[in-house]
């Protein structure tokens, strides 16, 4: 039989008061322009939110093992693809933005 462990309300509430702080954190860092950091400081705050509901709402702080394998493969994949993705998009050569003329249909003399 299971013996489950009993989560006290005091914890999920701080829980969901940090949930809150790091939204509204997020929303105030992305009215601070921060330069090339405003993405990695957004996604830094997106992963410890992430952290925080899958230990404590989703209960694998105070699973088995295998569960904690398990996410673990979960997190391991989001970085494989948060790496493939800034690596293709740190290596584009940038674009220049769009003149007047091409944006009115007009083509250049």
């Amino acid at each position: 039989m299971n013996s489950e462990r009993i989560v006290s309300v005091r914890t999920y509430a701080v829980v969901w008061v940090s949930l809150l702080i790091l939204t509204v954190t997020t929303t105030g860092i992305a009215f601070i322009d921060l330069g090339g950091w405003n993405g990695f400081v957004a996604v830094t705050i997106g992963i410890v939110k992430a952290l925080l509901v899958i230990l404590y709402f989703m209960h694998i702080r105070f699973s088995q093992r295998l569960t904690w394998v398990f996410a673990g493969a979960g997190f391991f994949w989001l970085a494989i693809l948060l790496g493939l993705t800034m690596s293709d998009t740190l290596t584009r050569a940038p674009v220049p933005p769009p003149t007047v003329a091409t944006q009115v249909g007009v083509q250049p003399r």
